[in-house]
């Protein structure tokens, strides 16, 4: 290093020299060698790390607040909108609740290490499999700054590294809680390279990090379709991620009125913005409050766009598209159609469910167990509000994202979903004839 340039003079020359297939690949690298260090860390170490990292993001409140000042300003000038600005805006009490979020992920059970399973061979070999982290994890996301504090915590408590590419409109907010969260590493020993920030903005890395395999081990996309349906069309990486949250709920002939009413309420209108929310309703033809769980929907300010029977409950009712039906609203907009009948339900959320969350809400056993066994979606629900599906309410503490996918994982991928397993293999001499 040239004494006479400062170290982050002399890290930006650097970048601006290296194509971004180049700087990708040196991140990818550090980014290794400090995973090694991670993988052999105790549960109580990698702990210890987290509260240093949390401990440091309080202390650096006004150079966090200050940075996310830069942010808004800058997405005020571009005309962001007051939805995406207020996901972008930090205050004293958010980042708060960021340096919580991070002690708690410190005290989440510890998944490295856990036997899943043992075998004894009849030549003696003694067979385990073995819980470890999955190795560099690559995340991509947009606008949220929380973002950059929960992966890597996230991550590091699972032993991953992990190479942080947050989106523009949070740029000085995401370095600033990178450089905070490493303070807070350094200072109980463990290596800087644990948590990664991409020094750049250049759309090119991106494309760099989702064909770089063989250095990222895994590539977890959060944002918007547009984001995640290029990772997933571009990869070379295995990627986990869901594309949209089309999410049904059906209203089985046999279901109780008042309970239909309140959990279609509450899948749509507690958050319309979430992938969780229920997107389409299916009501029964043979169900006989159909009317007042629509009536339900529209007092409480849903629009709906509906089928001709649907619409023929009540003139409210808006006449649907082909489109309705495939579409992720994240808003006070909801499809509806009559069915008739269970087969007809499952028919319809096979052609256009995207796999994340589906529910049926009845009173009959062998209904509720038979749409359980044929939907296919990463979760699904008997008499539940599709709002569930969330990390924290499965009792798995923090997520990374909701997996619509049928390899890995599915679900909400909490710390477990951030690990692999290998096979541990111990005998006393054993050859094989």
């Amino acid at each position: 290093m040239n004494p006479q340039i400062s170290p982050k003079v002399q890290s930006e020359q650097q970048v601006s020299a290296e194509t971004p297939e180049e700087l990708v690949a040196r991140l990818a690298w550090e980014g290794r060698a400090a995973q090694r260090v991670l993988a052999r860390l105790s549960d109580a170490r990698k702990a210890e790390a987290l509260r240093a990292a949390a401990s440091a993001l309080r202390k650096a409140e006004a150079e966090i607040l200050d940075a996310n000042v830069r942010d808004i300003a800058a997405g005020e000038a571009k005309g962001l909108t007051g939805a995406m600005l207020d996901r972008l805006r930090l205050d004293a009490q958010r980042l708060a609740g960021i340096a919580d979020a991070v002690d708690q992920v410190a005290s989440l059970p510890d998944p490295v290490g856990q036997v899943m399973d043992t075998a004894q061979r009849p030549n003696g070999l003694a067979l385990s499999r073995v819980r470890i982290p999955i190795g560099l994890i690559g995340i991509i996301y947009e606008s949220r700054p929380n973002v950059t504090a929960d992966a890597a915590a996230l991550c590091l408590r699972s032993g991953n590294a992990v190479l942080l590419r947050g989106g523009s409109e949070a740029l000085h907010s995401n370095r600033a809680i990178q450089a905070a969260m490493v303070k807070g590493l350094e200072s109980v020993g463990l290596p800087a390279a644990a948590i990664q920030l991409v020094p750049t903005q250049d759309r090119a890395v991106v494309g760099a990090m989702l064909t770089a395999a063989g250095l990222i081990d895994m590539i977890v996309p959060r944002g918007g379709k547009s984001l995640v349906a290029r990772v997933q069309a571009d990869a070379r990486v295995p990627v986990l991620a869901h594309l949209d949250g089309i999410c049904h709920t059906y209203v089985h002939a046999a279901a109780d009125p008042e309970m239909a009413r309140r959990v279609t309420l509450n899948a749509k209108m507690r958050r319309t913005g979430i992938c969780g929310a229920m997107e389409t309703l299916l009501l029964d033809t043979q169900f006989p409050q159909s009317a007042s769980v629509i009536a339900g929907l529209l007092e409480a300010g849903c629009e709906l766009r509906g089928d001709a029977r649907a619409q023929a409950l009540d003139p409210r009712v808006l006449p649907a598209s082909d489109e309705d039906w495939d579409t992720e609203y994240l808003d006070a907009v909801l499809s509806v159609a009559v069915v008739d009948g269970l087969d007809a339900a499952l028919d319809h959320v096979a052609r256009h469910s995207s796999h994340h969350t589906d529910a049926i809400v009845t009173a009959d056993d062998a209904a509720a167990e038979r749409f359980l066994a044929e939907v296919d979606s990463a979760i699904v629900m008997v008499n539940a509000s599709s709002q569930f599906a969330d990390g924290g309410e499965f009792g798995l503490g923090a997520e990374i994202g909701i997996a619509t996918g049928r390899l890995h994982a599915r679900g909400p991928v909490a710390l477990e979903g951030l690990t692999t397993y290998k096979w541990v293999v111990r005998g006393s001499g054993q050859t094989r004839p």
